[in-house]
């Protein structure tokens, strides 16, 4: 045979040969693979029950202990009767990555302080999620604490020395803004925050501390209690005093909202029973004493106590008041928004407004609607709608019978400040 032939012959065989190993890597491989697949997947369902479940929600949030009925057994239960199975994740207080989960729909539903969602919407530059309503109102669970012998008052902290330690963009930092907004500390500025990314961090921190250091600590329950086991760590000021700031609302992905909205109600009724079953007495406090000790931290029930009292629960009826649909002396939501914005804005804490003026772009009340139109009422007994504190005008004969008393100044205005009646 010519050296030709066996060239051409050579080059056929290759030419087959390759042929050959294409069909089996491209073909052969892949169907086998598939078949394998199929095949166990056909001996999974044939060995496996149907789930009792039709939707499966993700829900965002972080160790604050108002978020404890969320993370409840009794929750899970109520929504496991709709065939809803609820998976919570826990992001150490990461604002932007909750916002940026629900925008990518990785959570359908989260809890958001509304001072943090601004923040997030605001540097994510749009307004993937919208409050559908109201968990809580702190009244003394967010704190600004230190050492009582370097920071006696709220006066000490005009200082340009002074370091905030605080979760980043958390209603911590809007506790120093307000402060900022309402005390006129001109020496404090955007740079004496160190914002650090978890509450452990802040934990960290203070362990860390001296105590005649520069550090003032902004956090939340139950880290709070745990701070003030020291007897030289005392409260400069907590939430109590800032009614309408510290809110925690519960928000919804907008993609998730339009396509599942009867499900969005689902939860929001599962939630208000379950806050209804709890009350406001023992069982409530177990709970969250409970949900403190699960979440890492070591709490009395003494703690417990203040750190429940520290916590406003929004029932029903308040959030129905809330959103515009009973008449009550709350504050609208759409108010609440604007207020916070004008603090964060006046204080730099927003760069710019990410409703772009018009805050009701943050929240929808039709799912409260619906409940309301159909009678919902989370239990038998009714429910109360706890009225904010207002300053009442004082007769001639009463401002001649007030007593002189020794008072810091300063706290005294910041108090009316708060209610809105100094001017």
């Amino acid at each position: 045979m010519s050296k030709a032939k066996v060239l051409l012959v050579s080059v056929v065989w290759l030419v087959i040969l390759s042929i050959g190993v294409s069909l089996y890597r491209f073909w052969y491989v892949p169907t086998t693979k598939m078949q394998a697949e199929q095949a166990q997947e056909e001996l999974l369902d044939a060995t496996s029950e149907d789930s009792q479940y039709v939707h499966r929600i993700r829900l965002g949030l972080d160790g604050f202990s108002g978020y404890a009925i969320l993370r409840s057994d009794e929750m899970r239960q109520q929504l496991r009767s709709r065939s809803i199975k609820l998976d919570v994740v826990d992001d150490g207080a990461d604002y932007e990555r909750r916002l940026s989960a629900l925008a990518s729909g990785d959570l359908q539903i989260a809890a958001f302080p509304i001072d943090a969602l601004l923040k997030a919407s605001e540097r994510m530059q749009s307004l993937p999620a919208t409050i559908v309503a109201l968990i809580d109102e702190t009244r003394g669970a967010d704190a600004l604490v230190a050492y009582q012998d370097k920071f006696p008052n709220i006066d000490s902290l005009n200082s340009p020395n002074t370091r905030f330690v605080l979760v980043g963009d958390s209603p911590s930092e809007t506790l120093v803004r307000v402060l900022m907004h309402d005390f006129q500390l001109d020496a404090v500025t955007g740079s004496s925050f160190d914002r650090v990314s978890s509450e452990q961090e802040v934990l960290s921190r203070y362990r860390a501390a001296r105590p005649q250091g520069d550090e003032v600590f902004a956090t939340w329950e139950p880290v709070v209690s745990e701070l003030l086991e020291n007897d030289q760590i005392h409260v400069l000021v907590d939430s109590s005093r800032q009614s309408g700031y510290i809110v925690d609302a519960l928000v919804v992905s907008r993609d998730f909202l339009v396509k599942n909205e009867p499900v969005v109600q689902q939860i929001l009724e599962s939630y208000f029973r379950t806050l209804y079953s709890f009350g406001e007495g023992e069982r409530l406090l177990n709970l969250v004493r409970r949900d403190a000790i699960d979440g890492g931290a070591k709490i009395t029930v003494e703690q417990a106590q203040r750190l429940t009292d520290g916590i406003a629960w929004k029932n029903t009826q308040e959030n129905f008041a809330h959103f515009g649909l009973r008449s009550d002396s709350v504050a609208y939501v759409e108010d609440m928004i604007d207020r916070i914005k004008l603090v964060l804005m006046e204080t730099r804490g927003l760069a710019s407004d990410p409703t772009g003026g018009d805050s009701s772009k943050l929240f929808y009340g039709q799912v409260l609607r619906e409940l309301q139109s159909a009678g919902f009422h989370p239990g038998v007994s009714p429910e109360s709608v706890r009225s904010e504190q207002k300053l009442v005008q004082l007769s001639e004969s009463q401002w001649n019978n007030l007593r002189e008393v020794n008072v810091d100044v300063g706290e005294f205005l910041f108090s009316l400040a708060q209610t809105g009646t100094l001017f």
